[in-house]
C-alpha cells in the first residue's frame, strides 16, 4: 500500500495592515531664483500697488491698529477704529481717555482687555519718552508695551516705507507651501524671505503674500484654479479644477 501523506496544518499568516501614506510638500524644495522673480512679476501685474486693509490715516492710528489686530481680523479691527479714532487719535487724546475709557470701543475685539491696557500703556511711553510720535526704529517700537516684532515690522514697512517683512500666519503658510522660504519658525521664515525677494519687490512683497494667502492660498482649502503662480508652486496637494490661464 503506497502511505498516505499525513497532512500539516499550515498556519494561516495575517496580512499586515497597509501603511497609510500621507501626501505631504516636499520640504528643502525651494522655488528658484528665476521662479521667485516670476512670482512676484504676476502678483505685481495683478495688484500693482497693494495696501494693507486696516484702515489708517497717520503712523500712530495704523500702529494703534495692527496692535488691536493681533488673534482679530482686520475687518474687526477696522469695525472698532472707525468709533475710536474719531474720539481718540493720538497718544495725548488715548492717554486721556483711560483704559476704562477705551475698552468700550475695542469691546467686540478680542483679548480687549490686554490690549486696553497696553494700547493706552504705549500712549504715555509714546508721550514720555518720543514726543508723542510714532518712532522710525525697531528697538524702540519693540519696547513700547503691546509691540512685538511683527508688530514692529508692520509698522516699519506700512508708514515708514521700509524693506521689513512682517510674516503672519498667512505669510507663513504662503512662504512653505510655495517653496519661496521654507522655515520652521516664523524668524526663519522672515529671514528666508529677505534673502530671496528680489531688491524691487520687497517693500511691497508683505502685502502680495498676505493678501495671496489670505484670498488664493487659504488654509483649509487653496483656491489653486484661481492662483497665478500655480505652476510654480511646489505644494503638491493643490485643490483640483479647472485652471484660469496664466498670464505671463
Amino acid at each position: 500500500m503506497t502511505p498516505v501523506a499525513s497532512k500539516k496544518k499550515t498556519a494561516t499568516k495575517k496580512a499586515a495592515p497597509k501603511k497609510v501614506v500621507t501626501r505631504r510638500a516636499r520640504r528643502g524644495s525651494r522655488l528658484s531664483a528665476e521662479e521667485i522673480e516670476t512670482m512676484f512679476a504676476r502678483l505685481k501685474a495683478l495688484n500693482p500697488a497693494p495696501k494693507t486693509e486696516l484702515e489708517y490715516a497717520t503712523p500712530y492710528e495704523l500702529l494703534v491698529a495692527v496692535t488691536l489686530s493681533a488673534q482679530a481680523t482686520d475687518v474687526g479691527v477696522n469695525k472698532a477704529t472707525r468709533k475710536l479714532f474719531p474720539v481718540a487719535n493720538t497718544p495725548q487724546k488715548i492717554a486721556k481717555l483711560g483704559v476704562e475709557g477705551l475698552k468700550p470701543y475695542i469691546s467686540t475685539i478680542g483679548l480687549y482687555n490686554t490690549k486696553a491696557a497696553n494700547v493706552v500703556a504705549m500712549a504715555q511711553q509714546l508721550i514720555e519718552h518720543h514726543g508723542g510720535e510714532v518712532p522710525r526704529d525697531r528697538d524702540a517700537l519693540e519696547a513700547l508695551p503691546g509691540v512685538g516684532r511683527k508688530t514692529a515690522n508692520v509698522v516699519l514697512n506700512t508708514a515708514f516705507g521700509e524693506p521689513t517683512m512682517a510674516v503672519d500666519t498667512h505669510i507663513f503658510r504662503v512662504a512653505n507651501r510655495t517653496g519661496l522660504a521654507p522655515g520652521k519658525t516664523v524668524r526663519a521664515v522672515e529671514d528666508g524671505l529677505l534673502k530671496v525677494v528680489p531688491p524691487e519687490y520687497l517693500h511691497d512683497a508683505h502685502h502680495w503674500l498676505i493678501l495671496h494667502g489670505r484670498y488664493v492660498c487659504k488654509a483649509r482649502r487653496p483656491d489653486c484654479p484661481h492662483c497665478a503662480i500655480r505652476d510654480i508652486c511646489r505644494y503638491p496637494d493643490k485643490t483640483p479644477g479647472e485652471p484660469d490661464a496664466i498670464a505671463t
